[in-house]
């Protein structure tokens, strides 16, 4: 190749096969490292990889340039641009009952010698096959061939004073008439056809980017540009252009082809190749000359208004697959970001471009990772980890498994909530309890009064004051003989503060077994009068109750009185909780409840 550098292709249809060409080609196949041990006549290119030599093909001296057939059929064709302007084709181990044995030799001479400087095959038409030569004054830079045409007489090329050709002393199979002639008094220095139309044809000309569309060769679109070398398509985005010049990038847009929509970050050393990754959007390789590192481009699409001159944005690194220079890489086809490089004595390496790893962390205390194609879910082994136990992971579980919303059978809530606290399964068989006595209650009440409409809502004074031919004393027996069965709803119903009946002293909390409770439980109400009737009618006999009754029988808001001040400094000195929380409660400043808690 250029330079005596060697280059590297990857076969289009079989990912275990690449060609090594700088002097000669060089077929390998690349396999998976079984073993430690390398097999007699493989390399070793990774950790995981080995390489191992096929054939050799040394008929095709002053190699420019390769390309690869893009049909599977015949699989091993492969063009090769010489420094006399000759296309010859040839294979690698091919397949004699294939086409491919009518065009191997075939030769493709210009009219003018001079060199050759890329080859592009036509992707949708494969028989056209696209080279760039150097400048002649007297003839094109850029002819299509068409590589099942027929072949021309050897005398017409007799005139020809430099023949490098190997096959000089037979008659070859030579063609002389190129399909179309385009770019002339002007050098070609990279090709690449447009994947969008199988007509339109990119070329990078000496002082221009030119489109050339086929259907009227007489005209063109071009661009006056110095970043001709290694145009490129994106074979994700096929109107987007790499190109280069010197140690610059351009990424041109063809539909507004007028200038680079981006320029990437100038290298100080000339750029030698640039290449799309096939197997990710939108990343971009570089490899600058006797440099080791190759440099990555991963433009990134974000939203932009029509006609705003922003930059898209990229992010940039760079890899070092290997410690000497690289001469050439090549993406792989299929593997997600993997290459081969190549160094100038011909070492190789197989290697991948990890991702960045992008980690997330979901409101539901999920973590995931991402990784090129892959998303990964992590999960702790072994025992039940902190996060069981938090209360915002309980609390959204039982949200799921509509914990609370068993109406039905109340008692099976607990299940819901994984029967695994032993206090809630008996909260909810409690409550399941009560709702079961209010029922019994009510169909009790149905079946002595013939009322056969249902009591909806029904809550415990209508229970108490149904109409059972019962009096008062006999009702609340009855309840406090239940109370006394079950302590939860003695809580429950001590803490109620309405009464049994408009028109007695009788109050529903006077079932309350701790009256200091009852007491405090009015003050936060300011329903004062009702308090002092309660303690008139609880008769324990207490002698702190009747000071606190006379207490509040002098209750006053004034800031200054000598109640607020008496009654604020002795609260200290109580005993009960209680009580010191309802003088702290009567004797604070309005907002302030500090004493209280």
């Amino acid at each position: 190749m250029s330079g005596s550098k060697p280059d590297i292709l990857w076969a289009p249809h079989h990912v275990d096969r690449f060609v090594v060409c700088d002097s000669e080609l060089s077929l390998y196949h690349i396999d998976s490292a079984v073993s430690s041990e390398l097999k007699a006549g493989s390399l070793r290119l990774s950790e995981e990889t080995t390489a191992t030599l096929l054939s050799i093909n040394s008929d095709t001296p002053y190699m420019k340039c390769v390309a690869w057939y893009p049909k599977y059929d015949p699989e091993c064709l492969l063009a090769v641009g010489q420094a006399n302007g000759r296309v010859v084709l040839t294979s690698l181990g091919q397949d004699h009952n294939s086409k491919s044995k009518d065009l191997i030799g075939k030769e493709f001479v210009p009219k003018h010698a001079r060199q050759c400087n890329t080859l592009a095959w036509n992707p949708l038409d494969s028989n056209w096959l696209a080279a760039g030569l150097d400048k002649h004054r007297a003839d094109f830079s850029v002819l299509i061939w068409d590589i099942s045409s027929k072949y021309a007489p050897e005398t017409a090329v007799a005139t020809e004073k430099v023949r490098l050709s190997a096959g000089d002393a037979e008659a070859g199979l030579v063609v002389t008439k190129p399909l179309y002639e385009l770019g002339q008094n002007d050098a070609c220095l990279s090709l690449c056809w447009l994947p969008r139309d199988q007509k339109l044809l990119l070329a990078g000309m000496h002082r221009n980017l030119a489109i050339f569309d086929l259907r009227n060769t007489s005209q063109k679109i071009f661009v006056n540009t110095k970043a001709v070398q290694g145009v490129t398509v994106d074979p994700y985005f096929h109107d987007r252009v790499a190109s280069f010049y010197e140690g610059q990038v351009a990424i041109w847009d063809l539909r507004k082809f007028e200038k680079p929509v981006l320029t990437l970050t100038e290298q100080p050393k000339p750029l030698t190749k640039v290449a799309w990754c096939p197997t990710r959007t939108g990343l971009l390789a570089t490899l600058t000359r006797d440099s080791n590192i190759i440099r990555l481009y991963d433009m990134q699409h974000t939203p932009t208004p029509i006609g705003d001159e922003t930059e898209p944005t990229i992010i940039e690194r760079s890899v070092q697959p290997c410690e000497n220079y690289i001469a050439s890489f090549a993406w792989h086809p299929t593997s997600q970001n993997r290459m081969v490089v190549v160094t100038p004595n011909r070492t190789m390496s197989d290697f991948t471009v990890f991702e960045r790893i992008s980690l997330a962390w979901s409101p539901v205390t999920s973590l995931m990772w991402a990784c090129g194609r892959h998303l990964y879910e992590c999960t702790e082994e072994g025992k039940a980890s902190s996060l069981e136990k938090d209360i915002a992971t309980k609390m959204r579980l039982r949200a799921l498994s509509r914990y609370g919303l068993d109406t039905e059978q109340v008692w099976r809530n607990h299940l819901l909530a994984g029967n695994e606290d032993p206090q809630l399964k008996s909260l909810w068989y409690t409550l399941h309890y009560i709702l079961y006595f209010i029922q019994y209650t009510e169909d009790m009440d149905q079946k002595l009064t013939g009322n056969k409409g249902p009591l909806v809502y029904a809550g415990i004074k209508s229970i108490v004051k149904s109409s059972l031919g019962k009096n008062v004393a006999t009702l609340l027996s009855t309840v406090v003989v239940c109370l006394q069965n079950n302590a939860l709803m003695g809580l429950v119903f001590s803490n109620c503060s309405k009464r049994l009946f408009k028109n007695t002293k009788t109050k529903y909390f006077c079932l309350c077994f701790n009256v200091k409770l009852a007491v405090i439980s009015r003050v936060f109400i300011f329903n004062l009068n009702n308090l002092v009737s309660l303690i008139d009618f609880h008769e324990s006999g207490d002698l702190n109750l009747n000071v606190v009754a006379m207490a509040l029988s002098g209750y006053t808001d004034e800031k200054n009185s000598l109640w607020r001040e008496m009654c604020s400094t002795l609260r200290l000195q109580l005993n009960n909780p209680y009580l010191c929380a309802m003088f702290a409660f009567l004797t604070s400043e309005s907002g302030s409840y500090d004493g209280v808690l």
